[in-house]
């Protein structure tokens, strides 16, 4: 009992009584500007309690650190927070990894958000704030991720469905290019099948032509060789060419091959004048 009486006696001696009563007013003023929204002037409270009164309270600190996240100072106010996040109270350590969750959330770290309402949750499975942040943002990844995954399913399946007709398309550009080919090899096939009697028929006519222009030069010649030579000379004086000297001498000749032929027809024995003439 003396021991215990000599250091309640040494504890009050050390507080100085003023000291104490400027840290509980100022203390009721941070808590005051903090109620009716006046963040930077409950800051200003916090800091001189901590930096002017020597007090390192973690529940100070955590207050601090709230005033600074409502007065949109995330910075400080991280600071704050990871600063009692190892706090042996554990209630102060659960808020201040709470708000820590909170803000890394809002910065988009889901995963590292969750994480830290878990630890939070650990601290003091009593906070309720902390365990229903972790469910809601449990709940909201897994339809994040369901979401993601019947779109990843959706994708593949487009791609699937994109990749089917390209091959069809293929397919089909494929077709009516070997039904072109097959089109184009019938057409030419028909015009060859058509052409062909056309050719025969048109060179069986041009050799005939052939034949007939080869036979009046062979009847020519040969009439050429059958009549004499005729003087040229004589053509220029009686100015006849050589084509009409020649038609006149056939001409004569057929007369002259008339003539004894009607000559063969004439009886060769004389008549006989004591038979009559019938």
């Amino acid at each position: 009992m003396k021991v215990l009486a000599f250091i309640i006696l040494a504890a009050a001696a050390i507080i100085d009584p003023a000291t104490v009563k400027k840290i509980n007013s100022a203390k009721s003023a941070a808590e005051e500007a903090y109620k009716r929204g006046d963040y930077a002037m409950a800051i200003r409270h916090y800091q001189f309690i901590v930096d002017s009164l020597g007090v390192a309270d973690d529940e100070v600190l955590l207050n601090m650190a709230n005033a600074y996240y409502l007065s949109k100072d995330t910075t400080n106010a991280m600071v704050r927070y990871q600063a009692v996040s190892s706090s042996p109270k554990s209630a102060v350590k659960s808020k201040a990894l709470q708000q820590l969750g909170v803000m890394a959330n809002q910065q988009g770290r889901s995963e590292e958000a969750l994480k830290l309402f878990k630890e939070a949750i650990k601290a003091s499975p009593t906070n309720d704030d902390a365990r229903y942040n972790y469910e809601m943002l449990k709940k909201k990844l897994e339809e994040q991720k369901k979401q993601e995954e019947e779109k990843q399913q959706q994708n593949k399946d487009q791609q699937k469905k994109d990749q089917q007709q390209q091959d069809q398309q293929k397919q089909e550009q494929q077709n009516n290019k070997d039904q072109q080919e097959k089109d184009q090899q019938d057409k030419e096939s028909e015009q060859q099948q058509n052409e062909k009697p056309q050719d025969e028929q048109e060179k069986k006519e041009q050799q005939e032509k052939e034949q007939q222009q080869k036979d009046q030069q062979d009847q020519q010649e040969s009439k050429r060789e059958d009549m004499p030579n005729l003087d040229r000379d004589k053509l220029n004086e009686m100015k006849m060419s050589e084509e009409k000297a020649r038609m006149i001498l056939e001409a004569m000749r057929n007369q002259e091959k008339q003539y004894l032929q009607q000559q063969k027809r004439k009886p060769t024995q004389s008549k006989d004048r004591n038979k009559p003439d019938w």
